[in-house]
């Protein structure tokens, strides 16, 4: 008598078998909200004014002489809440009752809709270094606070982190809290930089960067005073600085994130906020995310820009 083998029990098997689980994107950590001066007095209206005054005047004074007085100069600061975002979809009554997923993937529309809003705010504070005049050294104080990378190739060097280190002195700018959010491709060129590799041969080194830099978001330790992060959110730049060129360029932040001087301000006129309803004539259920904010560069004495090729990795 013949038994079961593969042969005969062929309209047994499954040709295909579906996991119960939906696979999902990764996701990298967003951080540029905390760096952001978020006002609470903004209670209505589009437009927020920031009065602001300058520095005491000082003169020579000859005994005898009638003293001359120097009004402060006087100025205001403006931003807008400039952003009215949506993110929506929908599904049908005979999607949900044909699909085998449609819980799960309903479950995940409010999240992802929440994502997408939010790396909206994150593109937008990493460009506000576009506030800065492009291919332009933008000084202050006499030091560049927008420069193109020195390193070979345009990459970046750790004599770039001195030079912004040097910019946000000369700016009066605190030296603690210290952040530099740099592309990827930054932490490779300094991750192989011979003098990093090889600590054995350079021991000046020792104790200051160890094996690899990075370790999720952060680094494992600072250059120069820098905490280091990386992110794939910053802004293209593609520009000539003092007779250098970016080919392809990253625009690198550096800055203090001291209280009371953060570059950075912004508002929410609405947070995101989640509305769903069933819509009878088109037989499905609908779901969006509305959201209402603003941010501008605040502080222009308090960011350096670094740009850095990336086409060399």
């Amino acid at each position: 008598m013949a038994g079961m083998n593969s042969t005969n029990t062929e309209h047994l098997r499954r040709a295909e078998v579906w996991s119960g689980q939906l696979k999902d994107i990764l996701e990298d950590e967003l951080m540029a909200k905390g760096y952001v001066n978020w006002m609470s007095e903004f209670p209505d209206g589009d437009t927020f004014t920031v009065p602001s005054i300058g520095q005491a005047v000082v003169r020579n004074y000859a005994e005898g002489s009638s003293i001359q007085y120097d009004a402060l100069a006087t100025g205001e600061f403006q931003f807008s809440i400039s952003e009215y975002l949506s993110s929506a979809t929908y599904i049908t009554n005979k999607a949900k009752q044909d699909g085998f997923y449609m819980n799960q993937l309903v479950a995940e529309f409010v999240p992802s809709q929440a994502r997408a809003i939010n790396e909206h705010v994150e593109r937008s504070i990493m460009n506000l270094q576009s506030q800065q005049t492009a291919s332009n050294k933008n000084l202050i104080n006499g030091a560049a606070h927008r420069f193109v990378a020195s390193g070979t190739n345009e990459t970046m060097a750790l004599a770039d982190f001195a030079k912004a280190l040097y910019a946000l002195k000369k700016a009066n700018v605190p030296d603690v809290n210290l952040i530099a959010i740099v592309d990827p491709s930054v932490e490779y060129a300094i991750n192989t930089l011979s003098n990093i590799v090889s600590v054995s041969n350079n021991p000046r080194w020792e104790g200051v960067i160890e094996s690899s830099m990075a370790s999720g978001m952060r680094f494992l330790k600072n250059i120069y005073g820098f905490d280091v992060y990386t992110s794939n959110y910053l802004a293209d730049a593609n520009e000539t600085i003092d007779g250098k060129t970016t080919a392809a360029g990253k625009a690198n932040l550096f800055f203090s994130a001291a209280p009371g001087v953060l570059p950075f301000i912004g508002a929410w006129r609405q947070m995101p906020t989640v509305e769903s309803e069933y819509n009878k004539d088109e037989q499905r259920e609908e779901y969006v995310t509305t959201a209402r904010y603003g941010v501008k560069l605040y502080r222009p004495e308090n960011l350096v820009v670094v740009l850095s090729d990336t086409d060399q990795v």
